[in-house]
């Protein structure tokens, strides 16, 4: 999963979007799916809503995820439960993160 994390970091760092994301289980067929995501520090994905249960680790970095008027800050290690509620994840510095989703919808 590091080595992951560092290859997708470095594609996110050259992408004009800064940012880049794999797939690491499961997809559109499965109810699991877990995403890497990397962003450029500064970058973010835009709010959303949440398919059904879902946690943020930071696998490097920093973030802050923020749902309406709350948000947390999550740092390497940190595990983050996503509210059921639109939300956003913004990257303070470049980061990687593992989003795990079972999908309840």
């Amino acid at each position: 999963m590091t080595a992951l994390a560092r290859t997708e970091l470095h594609s996110a760092l050259e992408a004009s979007s800064g940012r880049s994301a794999k797939t690491v289980y499961g997809g559109h067929e499965h109810v699991l799916r877990q995403t890497l995501i990397s962003l450029r520090a500064g970058e973010a994905l835009a709010e959303h809503n949440n398919p059904g249960e879902a946690t943020v680790q930071v696998l490097h970095g920093r973030v802050v995820l923020a749902a309406g008027e709350e948000s947390w800050s999550g740092w390497t290690g940190d595990l983050i439960i996503v509210p059921d509620a639109p939300h956003s994840v913004t990257a303070v510095e470049d980061s990687s993160i593992l989003l795990t989703v079972v999908k309840l919808r």
